[in-house]
């Protein structure tokens, strides 16, 4: 929750002369949904990409507050985060049927759903992650058909990690997604398992990316914080697409 429609724009103004012929991998930048129509304007004609953080499952209705994928397509967004841990632990308590029915919404609709999976503190530290993650996969992911698997990106973010300057060393996000990817390939396939990205998320900033872009299972990074700065999020980009 930053930035105002004038402060996207500064953003904009800042980082995309940054950004010019940036290529090797994807830039999606997921701002507020009163800033997406800014962010849309000011990044045609670039690479940069532009998401929404949360949609609703409905197409319509009397959801007061909620807004549906169809809307964050016509305003532009080509990409949502699904099941962000703020919004499954903090704000709304998502469960995984709900991340389910977001992710399927999305897919209809056309937007490409970044679906994030993660373990808290308490879970990390009682040994439990593998368990979080496999009931995660199973109830928020593996409701997809094969076609719509297809489509998707996700995400690992430990919770114990955002926001807390704490980050998973490269060893342990590494476990984390190929254990993912492990359940992938059990309910989808080799193919569709090796197919699909797997994104760290979790206080990922300059000073660690190189050793985290090292594990071949990390496919990129879901960056929070670091991300508000225009240089600091452009050094990310260019060690992640470096390495």
């Amino acid at each position: 929750m930053y930035k105002t429609p004038q402060e996207t724009t500064s953003f904009f103004d800042k980082f995309k002369p940054l950004a010019n012929g940036f290529n090797g991998c994807d830039i999606v930048i997921f701002p507020a949904a009163i800033d997406i129509p800014v962010a849309v304007q000011e990044t045609a004609g670039t690479r940069i990409q532009i998401g929404a953080q949360n949609i609703f499952w409905a197409h319509q209705g009397a959801y007061t507050g909620e807004i549906s994928a169809e809307m964050m397509i016509a305003a532009g967004a080509r990409w949502v985060l699904v099941g962000h841990s703020e919004r499954r632990h903090y704000v709304c308590n998502e469960t995984d049927a709900d991340v389910l029915k977001k992710a399927q919404a999305a897919i209809d609709a056309g937007l490409t759903p970044v679906i994030c999976l993660g373990e808290r503190f308490e879970e990390h530290k009682a040994g439990k992650a593998n368990d979080v993650l496999i009931r995660q996969f199973a109830g928020g992911i593996a409701g997809l058909t094969e076609e719509q698997f297809a489509k998707i990106v996700i995400a690992y973010e430990p919770i114990w990690a955002i926001g807390t300057g704490q980050t998973a060393t490269p060893e342990i996000a590494s476990k984390a997604h190929q254990l993912i990817r492990c359940e992938a390939e059990k309910r989808f396939g080799k193919e569709a398992s090796q197919q699909v990205r797997i994104l760290y998320g979790g206080s990922v900033k300059p000073e660690n990316i190189e050793g985290l872009m090292r594990e071949p299972e990390i496919d990129g990074t879901l960056v929070g914080g670091a991300s508000l700065d225009p240089d600091s999020f452009m050094k990310i980009a260019n060690a992640t697409r470096a390495i």
